[in-house]
């Protein structure tokens, strides 16, 4: 069987293509993949048949073989550097809670500060 890896695949749009080892690009319809899987990204390699259909070779039967890398886990931050951003976040959320308890809303400056650190810690964990 011949294999390759997705060129690009859209998932709303139910097809993609593949770029095979010798170079050829082969058309991948959503009905090839494998039970379960809805959705490919650009780089993961497959194993799968080839038929002629109306517009050139069409991929039959689709086995992952490897999944794309991903770019964002290969940037994430060292756990030990994660879990100091987190203590730290903990202690900057309890400041903020002790003023809410007050009656007040931090000032402007302060609450784009923690919102900003929220974003970054939650944008480290969603990878």
């Amino acid at each position: 069987m011949p294999t390759g890896k997705v060129k690009w695949y859209e998932k709303a749009k139910g097809f993609g293509f593949i770029t095979a080892e010798d170079g050829k690009e082969v058309y991948l319809n959503a009905a090839a993949l494998p039970a379960g899987v809805q959705d490919l990204r650009a780089g993961t390699r497959l194993e799968f048949g080839v038929a002629d259909g109306r517009r050139g070779p069409q991929a039959l039967g689709v086995r992952i073989l490897e999944a794309a890398p991903s770019v964002a886990r290969a940037k994430r931050k060292k756990p030990e550097q994660e879990a100091a951003l987190i203590e730290d976040l903990i202690k900057l959320l309890d400041s903020v809670s002790n003023t809410l308890r007050k009656g007040r809303y931090p000032d402007q400056a302060h609450g784009k500060k923690v919102a900003t650190v929220l974003r970054a810690v939650a944008d480290d964990l969603d990878v």
